[in-house]
């Protein structure tokens, strides 16, 4: 198994070959990056002729094989991202308020909206652009129990000052950790932090499972309850412990990213060359802003994004966005409008509460551009060319 996904690798950082300024073809946002059928298919293969499709021992290879890549105590392997923080939350008994970036994928407030917990929307750094732990600690009350931090497009959180607010108030810890999976903080794997840390394995992820979600931690009673959790409640007595769900991981997913597992630090290393060349072709210019990763942390740049300052850059991000579609060139606008924007979530939002300033204009300048280990070179300049030829430079 190990020579074919060796040699996936090689093709994935092996040279891409020219395309015409115009691409001939839409030049896709996205294009998941995916291991060698056949090795898939060769994990996959006993659990398939045993009959036992659905969480048994591919998925708890899949968990231990993570624990030991995050070299932390306990993984449990759930159906996505969002049944995995909704879980989480169930199993750790929350209750009132849990205070969240508005600046976030819109999944990360459904998980608590569904635990009947209240979001609390906090405010993002100017630089980092994850949640601000000053504006975390100016929103707890007697009712928060809970701070959930979320590692925007795979960019660390500030995990020690939102650990130090949640040991001074008494309050859990959960990080949203969708985009990082292959993160550093500090030079230590994201997955190790708070009370737990729940990726994400869809196909817009690094590592992939076709669907799923991975729940990471350190407190071993909490990762008993989450195994209960998934499975309706049920540890296996036929009298559930708690109010689950049908949240299992399935065979061939866990084959799937046991696979993909191996492809990992090529896959993270090649998106950093790619987000270093936008950033040192893009600085150049006037009014474009970049997300901050600290020198001593790893982002997997599960997303690279720029912020377009309409004051001064010579169109706003909408202008750009429509530009850039023209030359078959497919964006995202991740994450605008911020969840206080929302429909769902206008109820929870009070600006006197929190004004979310940064929050404001870091989503309405926000443009995500296309990265993925397969994107060549000369698309990314091409990219970049459009951008020049609106710049001026």
């Amino acid at each position: 198994m190990g020579t074919s996904v060796s040699n996936s690798v090689n093709e994935l950082l092996s040279p891409a070959p020219c395309l015409e300024p115009d691409f001939g073809k839409k030049l896709r946002f996205l294009q998941p990056s995916l291991p060698p059928l056949d090795t898939v298919m060769t994990y996959y293969a006993s659990a398939y002729h045993a009959g036992l499709i659905t969480n048994s021992e591919l998925v708890a290879r899949f968990e231990q094989a993570a624990a030991e890549r995050l070299q932390v105590r306990q993984c449990v392997a759930v159906s996505s991202c969002t049944n995995g923080l909704v879980l989480v939350m169930r199993s750790l008994g929350l209750t009132g308020e849990v205070i969240l970036p508005s600046f976030t994928f819109f999944a990360t407030g459904h998980a608590v909206v569904w635990n009947g917990l209240r979001p609390v929307l906090a405010d993002c750094d100017a630089e980092t652009w994850n949640v601000d732990p000053r504006s975390v600690e100016r929103l707890i009350t007697k009712r928060t129990s809970a701070i959930l931090g979320v590692h925007l497009y795979g960019n660390p959180c500030d995990v020690e000052s939102l650990s130090q607010i949640a040991s001074k108030h008494g309050i859990k810890l959960i990080f949203d950790a969708a985009h990082s999976f292959g993160s550093q903080y500090r030079g230590r794997p994201v997955g190790q932090f708070g009370d737990a840390e729940v990726f994400s394995l869809s196909p817009t992820k690094v590592l992939v499972a076709g669907e799923g979600g991975l729940v990471a931690t350190n407190d071993a009673a909490l990762a008993r309850r989450v195994r209960a959790a998934r499975n309706y409640g049920d540890l296996g007595a036929y009298d559930p412990e708690l109010l689950g769900l049908s949240a299992r991981m399935s065979e061939f997913g866990a084959a799937l990213a046991l696979a993909s597992l191996e492809m990992l630090e090529a896959k993270v290393a090649r998106r950093n060359r790619i987000a270093d060349t936008y950033t040192s072709l893009l600085r150049p210019l006037h009014g474009l802003g970049f997300q901050k990763v600290r020198p001593e942390d790893r982002s997997t740049y599960k997303d690279y994004s720029v912020h377009i300052d309409a004051g001064v850059f010579p169109l706003d991000r909408d202008r750009v966005a429509g530009m850039l579609a023209a030359s078959e060139i497919e964006t995202r606008k991740y994450f605008w409008p911020s969840l206080h924007r929302q429909k769902l979530y206008k109820c929870f939002y009070h600006p006197s509460r929190e004004p979310l300033h940064n929050t404001n204009r870091v989503s309405e300048g926000i443009l995500s551009l296309p990265i993925y280990e397969s994107l060549p070179d000369e698309a990314v300049q091409s990219i970049v060319q459009v951008f020049h030829a609106i710049g001026g430079a």
